[in-house]
């Protein structure tokens, strides 16, 4: 097997459950609320100072989705859920011998304290266990609004070097690989990978271009109806030029998808029909990057701005955004203009 294309997970000392939420950066957080809540149908859990905690329906943490006021679009953090306090602690030893920047926060609304990293790609990362559960709406259909959304399903994050980032998840963090892209070259090499924990498609996609940045976080809702149904939503709210791309079906992964843009640009993908892998002995799916159906399996390419555009991500030390890199291969297929 080419050693970029290495697709072997590791076995760390430590379990990371799965993606738990994502802290965007947002400019009017009125603004931002009356998109995710009054349009889309998220759930308020809390408001706290310039910050707002979402979840769907499904949930039972406090919140998936976090909404902070700050000055210019970006993203915090994304956050994962560990199996134990104990598995904070050989996180941290592992992400120290890798020379990583790592520090402590103490206990957070909604959560227990938590380890801040930033991985070898320049992505913020954040890891915690103890949680504040919430009622779980799951059946309270007399509240259900908007696109019914559930739950979060997975980050997508555009790095400039997809391999060596997605050996790091898969041998020090164990990440499982469910499917991947290669570029068309000779030889081919790694372009994009889509990487689990939990036992769906992926927690965490990484794929080539300009990074590190957060191309988008995905939230799973009920049905395709959920999807179209979002679709009229903001049709009737004369905000279509919030609908990016879809709705639609990918090739990869099978998962029914649209991509919206919130107020600020921040990117979110409505998601629903991947499917399960119960069996560690998994065969990763395999595609080539200048197969048309990959990425839409009804063959329509994603507009320019799917590629070029995606939201800056913030430093664990200083707050700054990180510095950018051009993608080491060609950050689009072939067929796209």
């Amino acid at each position: 097997m080419r050693p970029e294309i290495d697709l072997t997970a590791g076995h760390p000392a430590f379990n990371i459950l799965r993606a738990a939420h994502i802290e965007f950066r947002v400019t009017d957080l009125e603004r931002a609320r009356a998109f995710y809540v009054d349009l889309l149908g998220f759930v308020e859990s809390e408001r706290r100072g310039d910050r707002l905690y979402l979840r769907g329906y499904e949930e039972r943490d406090h919140h998936s989705l976090v909404l902070r006021r700050a000055a210019s679009p970006g993203v915090g953090h994304l956050a994962f859920r560990v199996a134990s306090e104990e598995d904070l602690e050989r996180l941290e030893r592992g992400c120290r011998r890798r020379d990583l920047p790592a520090r402590w926060l103490p206990e957070e609304t909604g959560h227990g304290r938590a380890l801040r990293v930033q991985d070898p790609a320049g992505l913020p990362l954040e890891f915690f266990h103890r949680v504040e559960r919430m009622e779980r709406l799951l059946q309270r259909y007399d509240l259900y609004r908007g696109a019914c959304v559930m739950r979060l399903d997975h980050f997508n994050c555009q790095v400039s070097d997809v391999a060596p980032a997605a050996r790091w998840y898969q041998q020090d963090l164990g990440f499982g690989c469910s499917e991947y892209t290669e570029s068309a070259g000779d030889p081919p090499q790694l372009w994009a990978i889509w990487l689990r924990r939990k036992q769906n498609v992926h927690d965490i996609a990484l794929m080539t271009g300009i990074g590190p940045r957060l191309h988008h976080a995905a939230f799973w809702v009920q049905d395709q109806l959920s999807v179209l149904r979002a679709c009229d939503i903001l049709a009737a709210a004369r905000m279509t030029d919030r609908i990016e791309r879809g709705p639609g079906r990918h090739g990869l992964s099978n998962a029914f998808f649209l991509y919206l843009r919130d107020p600020d640009n921040n990117r979110i993908e409505l998601y629903t029909g991947d499917y399960l892998i119960a069996d560690p002995d998994w065969q990763p799916i395999r595609w080539r990057l200048d197969d048309p159906q990959r990425a839409t399996l009804w063959g329509h390419a994603a507009p320019a701005s799917w590629f070029e555009d995606a939201s800056r991500v913030e430093s664990i030390v200083d707050g700054a955004f990180v510095e950018t890199r051009p993608p080491r291969l060609a950050d689009r297929p072939s067929f796209v203009g």
